[in-house]
């Protein structure tokens, strides 16, 4: 029993929180180079703090990141040593087409990610290739608002189009919009979208939603078009919502909260939009404008595999109570649960709990794409770093992660963590809120050294790889 001999073990990481390299290769400037660190990149990536340009005083984390741009070759070669079959990256949209509406694509991002999967190769990884992950040009945003143009749906097809025709023979998976819902909880980070006094804010995310959800349904078409042998996936922030007590209503706040966040997987998965939301966003006023072929864009291009980031569960309650964080999702603390540095709650059994629900939902193959602890790393002289609050955190989550597949059915592709190596934190922007195997030496201030080390956790991974998963 156990993982299958196919399963892909990987990490996973974004353009804009490891790349750098902003103002080289004839990138432009993208809404994700905008999120400043510090006290307004809440309200900056909620779309309500207007970030158009570059402001003095303001420290802009992605610019820089981790200068995978310059280090690839390295990572990779790291990703490789501990044995990595899949490696999760994005494309930078603003590398392949700067302004976002030009007539053809700049060479040099092209030849950019062609070289980062050649090196994939040499190593035997998979690219598992994120279309967009919080990524929308300026320029598209200042001239038709982000995502609340319909115009956007053809500008990402062109995206879409060179990607699935450069790398036909080096991609075959691919996912197009990175955590989809986070359009409703962070608005200006995940669509682009500020917003003005007076709006109807609802409203402006459904309607943004729905142009992704076309635009993601004619990705599909077209991928399969472009090459047959390509897999598609949606790909949503998942997470099970609890009942904070078993009071009728709190059951019912959960169930609530729950279809929210699966609106979008619903969407993409089934082909239409459930009639609850169809209730609900009428009721509210806020269903969104559609174009007669629509439905049938929808109803005719559902994704191949569901893919979702776990970082914890939720809770919900109908009355007031005490909150936690996660994932930019505020919650009820659960008082049966730990709480990480963060203050996010740690719920392994709640990632086997997720598995079943999606699986049970949908009946398509899952990949867990994004799992992970951001942890404070403390190096010693000789740069050791003895993580091991991140190795019990993803043993644990491993484990549940193949009860499900062994003993519930579910069937699971995938999985890879986030992230691989320390990067930005995209929630806060911060540095010292570390992810990786591979600690890199960068500072908040934006200091540092830039080079890597392995963690005690690197070989732990190696290790866990190696045996497929029997030796956790």
């Amino acid at each position: 029993m156990g993982f299958p001999e196919s399963f892909l073990w990987g990490g996973a990481v974004a353009a804009n929180q490891c790349e750098g390299g902003s103002k080289e290769g004839g990138r432009g400037l993208a809404n994700v180079d905008l999120c400043p660190a510090g006290e307004r990149r809440k309200e900056v990536i909620c779309g309500h703090g207007k970030s158009l340009c570059l402001e003095e005083g303001q420290f802009y984390p992605s610019m820089e990141a981790i200068d995978f741009y310059h280090h690839y070759k390295e990572d990779i070669r790291l990703f490789g040593e501990m044995g990595f079959r899949v490696f999760r990256l994005s494309i930078a949209w603003t590398r392949i087409f700067p302004k976002g509406d030009e007539e053809e694509p700049n060479e040099e991002g092209l030849a950019f990610y062609e070289n980062i999967f050649k090196e994939c190769k040499k190593y035997q990884i998979q690219p598992l290739v994120t279309i967009s992950h919080f990524d929308c040009p300026m320029y598209l945003i200042e001239k038709y608002g982000g995502w609340r143009s319909r115009k956007m749906i053809d500008f990402y097809l062109k995206l879409c189009r060179v990607l699935f025709t450069r790398y036909r023979d080096y991609v075959v998976k691919w996912l197009t919009f990175n955590e989809i819902n986070m359009i409703l909880h962070a608005p200006f980070m995940g669509a682009g979208l500020c917003f003005s006094d007076g709006e109807n804010e609802e409203q402006i995310k459904y309607q943004a939603a729905h142009h992704e959800l076309v635009a993601s349904a004619l990705a599909t078409r077209l991928a399969h078009e472009v090459n047959p042998e390509n897999k598609i996936g949606c790909m949503f922030a998942a997470g099970s919502v609890y009942p904070f007590s078993c009071r009728p209503k709190d059951v019912w706040e959960a169930l609530v909260t729950d279809q929210e966040n699966y609106f979008f997987p619903d969407v993409q998965a089934r082909g239409y939009y459930p009639s609850y939301a169809r209730k609900r966003l009428k009721k509210a006023g806020v269903f969104p404008q559609m174009e007669p072929e629509d439905g049938e864009i929808l109803r005719e291009n559902t994704v191949d595999f569901i893919s979702f980031s776990y970082y914890n569960s939720r809770c919900a309650s109908a009355s007031s109570q005490e909150t936690a964080e996660g994932n930019l999702f505020q919650s009820v603390r659960n008082p049966y649960l730990e709480y990480s540095d963060w203050g996010w709650p740690i719920d392994p059994l709640g990632l086997r709990i997720t598995l079943n629900q999606i699986y049970d939902r949908y009946q398509k193959p899952l990949f867990i794409v994004e799992n992970g602890l951001g942890a404070v790393d403390e190096p010693k002289e000789d740069h050791a770093i003895a993580d091991d609050y991140r190795i019990g955190y993803l043993r644990e989550h491993i484990q549940a992660m193949k009860q499900a597949v062994e003993e519930d059915g579910v069937e699971l592709m995938g999985y890879t963590v986030w992230a691989p190596i320390d990067l930005i934190s995209a929630g806060t922007g911060e540095m010292k809120k570390r992810y990786g195997f591979i600690y890199v030496d960068k500072q908040e201030d934006g200091k540092g050294t830039l080079s890597r080390f392995r963690k005690k956790s690197f070989y732990w991974y190696q290790k866990v790889i190696a045996t497929n998963g029997e030796e956790l």
